[in-house]
């Protein structure tokens, strides 16, 4: 278990989907500037000498081609259940630049089917998955990814336009090339413009009638959590005929849970960094005894074995049933279950509570839009026509193409109403009510989300509702940027990779051991091996290279922060 490997964040993290597209606004994963940056003079300089006369800098280079074309674009979640072409919104976008899409997405599990590619050594033409995804790197140092200032310069100088200069800064290479662009991404600069509008994912959610039948227990404290989980399991044994589950974590994976790391020792407020130097959060000492007191209540009988096994479709169906009491959950990721809920019955909808705290009950920092976003997008070097990819990327981040990926076609979705660009009242109702039939019917509100803005777009959302904003509002001003230690745990097959592959796939077979622990003497046997077998696979040359590369990254941002 090293630094980075919580910030998966937002990820499994996965779901900003759901957050995004149906509370319509910014989440853990931020943004960038609304207003299209200017390139340096430098930038400006090179690609008007690389580029051809035909390419236009100051003119969207997709412009100049718009016959039929289709590109096939690779998602690395299994989860992604949408089809262009079917909605009224990427109608739109093919008959408008000439572009349609052939989504391939995994059936199962998304790591087997991207290494079977990558190990083919052909990919589709666009590729996006998570940043953190070691897959990034192999592609990459495979030479299977374009550069894509190089293909700027050529084909669509206009990029430069649009493209954020703290985005293509931050994914610049040691080769001085960036090779993928970033969705959900916020800078420094982001922070100053939105910060009071930014929220994080990052939730302690309680069932609402549960947690007000119970008094509304305080679960700060390790005795208070587990007597309220102990008190909602007495009062609520069954709920429709099936078992309670008194707590719901983000699923077991073979390197651990992210309920279990990053994301607990948020809201303790564990420290990443002391005097300059990282922390070891998986060593604080409010962490380890927080696990224990997991292990308290599995001793207790308060952890189902559902929680160990279930994947996420099975816990959606879960929380569709109301199961759960409490769950230390990214809100995004049970959003349209929550909505199912709500109108059933308001009070049987999950609300975001004041949840596990450090000794000093210190506020949680919890994980906001970082510069590194959510997922990155690149063009596979075999790609069926390169300018015609670039220049559909460039419109893609452009805000031209995130007004139509989040607003869609006017006078179909939206319109301009009492002045505003927003959705018409009958898209609104339906984007607030059923999100899969929004999703199909419409196709707006970022049903597209690789490359969008979620900062561009605070300009046309809709305001929250109900049961989406309890969760949404709790968050806000406990949000921090944790941008500085984003990319910095060593992956593919250098040293330091293996290294920390074999201590994540270590911590993956450890943690829940250490859960189900018949004692705190058995657990603390079970920490000490592990720590012991960190050390052994590496642990001290994983930290040196974390700190090298957490050093760079404060100084690259400090430069484009300027």
């Amino acid at each position: 278990m090293t630094i980075s490997k919580s910030r998966k964040t937002l990820t499994t993290l996965l779901a900003l989907f759901t957050a995004v597209s149906i509370t319509a606004c910014s989440t853990d994963k931020g943004s960038s500037s609304s207003t299209s940056p200017q390139p340096t003079k430098a930038a400006d300089a090179a690609q008007q000498s690389a580029a051809p006369a035909a390419a236009n800098a100051d003119e969207p280079g997709w412009k100049s081609d718009t016959k039929p074309i289709t590109f096939d674009w690779y998602l690395n979640f299994s989860w992604f259940p949408n089809k262009w072409g079917v909605d009224a919104t990427s109608q739109y976008i093919t008959k408008k630049t000439g572009v349609n899409v052939n989504f391939i997405v995994p059936a199962g599990n998304e790591n087997e089917k991207l290494n079977t590619m990558i190990a083919s050594g052909k990919l589709p033409d666009f590729i996006t998955l998570g940043w953190y995804e070691d897959a990034v790197k192999k592609m990459i140092e495979g030479n299977m990814v374009l550069p894509l200032g190089d293909l700027a310069k050529q084909y669509d100088p206009y990029f430069f336009k649009v493209a954020d200069p703290a985005k293509t800064s931050w994914y610049t290479q040691k080769d001085g090339k960036f090779y993928g662009y970033p969705n959900a991404s916020s800078s420094s600069q982001d922070y100053k413009k939105y910060g009071e509008n930014f929220v994080s994912n990052q939730t302690f959610l309680v069932r609402k009638d549960m947690y007000e039948a119970l008094g509304k227990p305080d679960m700060r404290t390790q005795e208070g959590f587990l007597n309220a989980l102990k008190a909602a399991k007495e009062k609520f044994p069954d709920v429709n005929g099936q078992p309670l589950i008194p707590l719901g974590l983000h699923e077991f994976t073979d390197t651990g849970n992210y309920s279990l790391e990053g994301y607990i020792q948020n809201f303790l407020a564990v420290p990443y960094e002391k005097d300059g130097k990282l922390y070891d959060r998986s060593t604080d000492p409010e962490y380890v005894s927080w696990l224990k007191t997991f292990r308290k209540a599995n001793e207790s009988g308060l952890l189902a074995k559902d929680i160990f096994i279930d994947k996420r479709p099975q816990m959606e169906e879960k929380i569709a049933q109301g199961r759960y009491f409490a769950m230390l959950y990214q809100r995004s990721d049970m959003a349209k279950q929550n909505i199912s809920l709500y109108q059933k019955d308001p009070n049987t909808a999950y609300i975001a509570v004041d949840g596990p705290a450090n000794s000093k009950k210190d506020a949680p920092t919890l994980a906001g839009p970082g510069i590194s976003g959510w997922t990155v997008t690149l063009i596979s070097k075999d790609v069926k026509d390169k300018a015609r990819a670039i220049k559909f990327l460039s419109y893609l981040i452009s805000e031209e193409g995130n007004k139509d990926l989040f607003l869609g076609e006017k006078g179909v979705s939206y319109d301009t109403i009492g002045g505003k660009d927003q959705f018409k009242p009958e898209v609104v109702d339906l984007l607030n009510k059923d999100r899969a039939a929004f999703d199909k019917k419409y196709g707006s509100s970022y049903t597209f989300w690789m490359l969008m803005d979620t900062n561009m777009n605070l300009k046309w959302a809709p305001p929250s509702v109900e049961p989406a904003k309890q969760p949404e509002d709790w968050t806000k001003g406990k949000t921090k940027s944790f941008s500085q230690y984003d990319n910095i745990t060593p992956t593919g097959t250098s040293e330091e990779g293996i290294a920390n592959s074999k201590i994540s796939q270590t911590w993956g077979k450890t943690l829940p051991k250490l859960l189900l622990a018949k004692s705190d003497a058995e657990f603390d046997q079970l920490f000490d091996k592990f720590q012991k077998d960190r050390k052994a696979a590496g642990l001290d040359k994983i930290q040196t290279y974390q700190q090298k590369e957490f050093e760079s990254n404060i100084k690259k941002i400090a430069e484009f922060s300027k």
